[in-house]
């Protein structure tokens, strides 16, 4: 007879911040409850409130070392329209988007190449002291090439309009404070077409990784979901701006066109008690139903094309199987996310051929609004900012929805079913527990971002006997 237990993976390595799974298994060895838990706690839309608002884009990207151009210009987006601005610019408007790209590039760079490939070149049962950048370097140079210099070209890009590689400076209200150099551009135009090469070899690995084991990676983990992602007006794939799409499990358009403002009319959020993260939902399909993922599946699956020829045909390669349909595969959100690496890297060697980065028009401004929302799609998916502001110019109430937040569900449901699939009946090893870690880091998730709570933090404090009944509880809030 196999004991009741608990089982705590803590932390879930090879993420950004820190997080913990619980597993409980039932005396008949069975999978009962799973959880995904975030044990880090961050208060940005609280102690912002009070702070002038044009210095909000600098200090919300203090969230993340990961993320923060991403937070720095939804965060201005947002204060563009505080401004009275709704249209930068075209010099502004596509410096900043360069340096969202350069931030994509390294982004997806970081999360492929070093915290997921090791499981995919080396096995999920791998040994452990291999299976990790290092065991990469050492046993596949190549691939750890490209990952060091695909990542330095996206900080570079980011450097140079920026200032810095992390927590840079950019954008301010109404635009941006400067253009790209023609110095910076030429020296950025050297490494350009090699940095696209290195890119679509990443993807061709990627691809034959997946499709040697495709069996069981197109299961692991996996179920049907709906997805969300902001869509071009053309039905392009746009990962600075656009309309916010959501589509069914079936493909069918479940909205489309959704403006930042109306954010709140179509994306609800439910509250858990045993977690800080919330639960967003399609408000149309109600809070059981309406859960969804976002990131590079949803990236892929709610466009229509790619305007950029490489990322286009990897598209289509990629929805092929599916007929035209979603493709659902959890782990295929590692080959979603090299074609878009591969798109960004393709839109950035477009911008650097672009004379408009070098104008200098870069700031207007309009009548003063109270209320200003955005959004961007992060390397995770989608980023929403929302902040109020009062007639001395500080900001009164924010909102941050964060990708990770939005997959919280998705994330939890992966768990709940790896769980099931290699743990009922099994004795426990650390081979089986890193199955669990592997559907986590599947989405790439950015736990110091996604963590947040307004007024007092509720406490809950429960001790448990070795059986899982519960002897206390105390509460806070």
């Amino acid at each position: 007879m196999i004991e009741a237990r608990k089982i705590v993976v803590d932390p879930v390595s090879r993420v950004e911040g820190h997080g913990k799974v619980t597993i409980r298994l039932n005396a008949d060895g069975s999978v009962g409850e799973t959880r995904f838990l975030v044990v880090e706690f961050r208060g940005f839309e609280r102690f912002i409130r009070g702070r002038p608002y044009w210095e909000v884009a600098m200090i919300v990207q203090r969230l993340c070392g990961i993320c923060p151009v991403s937070h720095h210009l939804c965060a201005a987006k947002a204060m563009d329209k505080i401004a009275g601005v709704d249209r930068l610019t075209v010099a502004a408007d596509k410096v900043r988007r360069i340096m969202h790209y350069g931030q994509v590039l390294q982004s997806n760079a970081v999360h492929f190449f070093h915290l997921a490939s090791p499981d995919l070149l080396f096995g999920f049962e791998g040994p452990v002291e291999k299976r990790n950048f290092v065991g990469t370097i050492e046993n596949y140079p190549e691939v750890a090439k490209w990952a060091i210099f695909v990542r330095k070209f996206g900080q570079s890009v980011i450097k140079a309009v920026g200032g810095k590689k992390i927590h840079p400076s950019l954008a301010v209200p109404g635009g941006v404070n400067k253009n790209l150099s023609i110095a910076e551009r030429d020296a950025l135009r050297i490494d350009a077409d090699r940095v696209v090469a290195w890119c679509g070899d990443a993807l061709e690995l990627c691809k034959r990784l997946i499709r040697e084991d495709a069996a069981r990676l197109e299961a692991f983990g996996t179920f049907e979901s709906s997805y969300v992602s902001l869509v071009r007006a053309d039905g392009a794939m746009d990962l600075y701006d656009g309309g916010l799409r959501a589509i069914g499990s079936d493909g069918a358009t479940i909205f489309d066109g959704v403006t930042p403002e109306t954010y709140d009319d179509v994306i609800g959020d439910e509250v858990r008690p045993w977690s800080f993260m919330k639960f967003p939902y399609i408000r149309s399909l109600g809070k059981e139903q309406g859960w969804f993922r976002v990131g590079p599946l949803a990236q892929v699956n709610c466009c229509d094309f790619i305007d950029t020829p490489l990322a286009e045909e990897a598209r289509l390669d990629f929805k092929r199987p599916g007929g035209g349909k979603p493709i659902h595969a959890t782990l295929y959100q590692h080959w979603a996310r090299v074609i878009c690496m591969l798109h960004a890297a393709e839109k950035v060697k477009e911008l650097l051929y672009d004379d408009d980065l070098q104008g200098e028009d870069l700031v207007i401004s309009g009548e003063r609004r109270p209320e200003g929302a955005a959004w961007i799609e992060a390397p995770r998916g989608v980023l929403y900012h929302r902040y109020r502001v009062d007639g001395d110019d500080l900001v009164t109430n924010a909102k941050l929805a964060v990708a990770t937040t939005n997959n919280n569900e998705a994330i939890n449901r992966s768990v709940n079913k790896v769980a099931i699939d290699y743990l009922t009946g099994h004795e426990i090893t650390d081979v089986l527990l890193n199955n669990i870690e592997v559907a986590v880091r599947a989405y790439d998730p950015c736990l110091s971002c996604a963590t947040h709570a307004l007024g007092d933090m509720p406490l809950l404090v429960t001790l448990e006997a070795p059986d899982g009944a519960i002897v206390a509880t105390r509460a806070r809030g």
